[in-house]
């Protein structure tokens, strides 16, 4: 299990991830926009959010680092742009996690199947704290 820190741009993470690639002289970045993601013809991807970056990672130091534009008409507010993102290879403790957490909090996304995970879920705590729970199969890029 792991825990790392996802961090949201409002339209500027390319720029800020190359800036800490460079800063901290990492890998050089893979980015997956949002018009790379899968489509669905009934929810239409608008034309900016095309070219927003919707994930990407940098080890920094032997620590995971993971950013992402927010998406086109999500509210962008400065110090709610940090998530705790808990990777773990065990779905029954990530199902324990998410249960636990989401108890007094709000549930942002139901733990469920994505195209990049088996098992993928958000939530905020009761404390204003914002996870993210992902399954790890050795598989996955986040």
């Amino acid at each position: 299990m792991s825990v790392g820190a996802y961090l949201t741009f409002n339209g500027n993470c390319r720029e800020a991830v190359e800036f800490y690639a460079e800063v901290f002289q990492t890998e050089t970045p893979q980015i997956m926009t949002f018009g790379e993601s899968p489509q669905s013809s009934e929810y239409p991807l608008p034309e900016e959010a095309k070219e927003l970056v919707m994930h990407t990672r940098l080890n920094i130091d032997g620590s995971n680092v993971m950013f992402s534009d927010t998406f086109s008409g999500q509210e962008f507010v400065i110090g709610n742009n940090i998530t705790l993102a808990l990777v773990s290879k065990n779905k029954d403790e990530l199902k324990s996690w998410y249960e636990q957490l989401k108890e007094g909090g709000k549930i942002d996304m139901e733990l469920q199947e994505t195209f990049w995970s088996k098992l993928y879920g958000q939530v905020t705590d009761k404390f204003g704290i914002h996870w993210q729970l992902n399954y790890d199969n050795s598989e996955t890029t986040m």
